[in-house]
């Protein structure tokens, strides 16, 4: 049996990995093709595994990549503090490997500032940006006292909960609705010790950065954004949800060129519950780039 020729394609696509300067590898997976490039990130501590209900929708009309930050999935980790600019680097890294673009940036939760921040850094290559129920440093609630104190001990909680296995006994339920193989992958690297280190460390560096964002946000200045919020309101997320959606509707009125849409059947895992919204607004953008 010739493995090569008889292995089940990957509902990704095909794997790839770039070498950063440092030596590092970056692993990330392209499926489809036509411009612009669509590019997801994932929110704080996960790997590509959880666009399994989005990216290979938008990989039917236009080249669409999912890939892993450093320390999570099947890239190398890197040393020194996880701050917004080293992870932007790699993001940068990663469109310079894909070529020219234009692109679309798709992020969810962390992904969204990190996006953000991308698409600021090389707004000539960017078409458009579409962020996912994002962390927004307009919510007030980052900055409260008994935020900080829950993050602190989030960073020493999740390593025990993986070591426990009920990190994945809590988390992977909610990503179990994706393809079989993005859902074992999802299900196998994500919720490993080292991810939770890996979120741990993203963490660390969060509200810091989040302040500075709020000092200066990224300048995204005629660039097209959609804003999802999640609006379905759970027990968990009674009072974080509506100062979230608040937080996004700021957002979205402060920027030139930005439209909120709300996801009326999600909380925060709109990748999840309602996939068909994002890639609407993909397509969206990508409609007015052909036209």
């Amino acid at each position: 049996m010739n493995d090569a020729k008889d292995r089940v394609p990957h509902a990704y696509g095909e794997s790839h990995y770039l070498t950063a300067p440092d030596g590092r590898k970056l692993h990330y997976m392209t499926n489809g093709a036509g411009r612009p490039t669509v590019v997801f990130e994932s929110g704080m501590g996960f790997s590509r595994s959880t666009w399994g209900l989005v990216q290979p929708a938008v990989a039917k009309h236009t080249r669409a990549v999912v890939y892993d930050r450093a320390g999570t999935g099947r890239s190398g980790e890197a040393p020194g503090p996880r701050t917004l600019r080293r992870i932007v680097d790699d993001l940068l890294l990663l469109l310079d490997e894909l070529g020219p673009g234009p692109f679309v940036l798709v992020g969810h939760s962390w992904g969204g500032p990190i996006v953000r921040a991308a698409a600021a850094a090389v707004p000539e290559r960017i078409r458009g940006i579409v962020l996912v129920d994002p962390s927004d440093e307009n919510a007030d609630l980052y900055f409260k006292p008994g935020t900080a104190r829950w993050f602190a001990f989030s960073r020493i909680l999740y390593p025990v909960l993986a070591r426990l296995g009920l990190y994945r006994l809590l988390g992977s339920k909610y990503g179990s609705v994706q393809p079989p193989d993005i859902a074992r992958d999802h299900r196998e690297e994500d919720f490993t010790p080292r991810a939770a280190r890996t979120a741990g460390a993203e963490l660390k560096t969060f509200l810091p950065e989040l302040a500075a964002l709020r000092e200066r946000p990224p300048a995204l200045g005629s660039l097209e954004v959609s804003v999802i919020s999640g609006t379905q309101v759970n027990r968990q997320e009674r009072k974080i949800r509506p100062a979230l959606v608040e937080a996004h509707q700021k957002t979205a009125a402060s920027l030139e060129r930005a439209r909120w849409v709300e996801a009326a059947n999600s909380a925060h895992l709109v990748p999840f519950t309602e996939p068909e919204l994002i890639v609407a607004e993909i397509m969206r953008l990508l409609d007015q780039a052909s036209s």
